[in-house]
């Protein structure tokens, strides 16, 4: 997955933004001001934090030892950072930018969630 492609995808979730709060060089990925995924999309390898399940997160950790770690400078039981150029395929990849959002999503309030279903 290329930045762009990992950008684009971010961006494809209802009410999905990208914001630099840290930097210039870091893209943060929200929806309702809640962020979902942390990016430096010009550096390499290209990584991501993604939030996810902590039963999840150390799974995942186990199954792609060195391309999945504890989250860098996040909450580690929370946050995992994921490589996402080349070694793991693209649809897991995009699976837990996937779980990410969802995450994020299920712990807003029930009417900001109401109001993503609506068109």
């Amino acid at each position: 997955m290329t930045p762009e492609e990992l950008r684009a995808f971010c961006l494809s979730f209802n009410a999905a933004e990208e914001d630099f709060p840290f930097n210039p060089e870091t893209s943060v990925f929200k929806v309702l001001g809640k962020m979902f995924a942390l990016t430096n999309l010009g550096a390499r390898p290209l990584t991501v934090n993604l939030k996810c399940d902590p039963e999840d997160a150390v799974r995942l950790r186990g199954e792609h030892e060195g391309l999945i770690i504890p989250g860098y400078h996040m909450n580690k039981r929370h946050w995992n950072t994921v490589t996402v150029d080349g070694g793991l395929p693209e649809r897991l990849v995009k699976e837990l930018i996937e779980d990410s959002y969802d995450l994020v999503v299920a712990g807003l309030p029930r009417a900001e969630r109401l109001r993503l279903d609506r068109p």
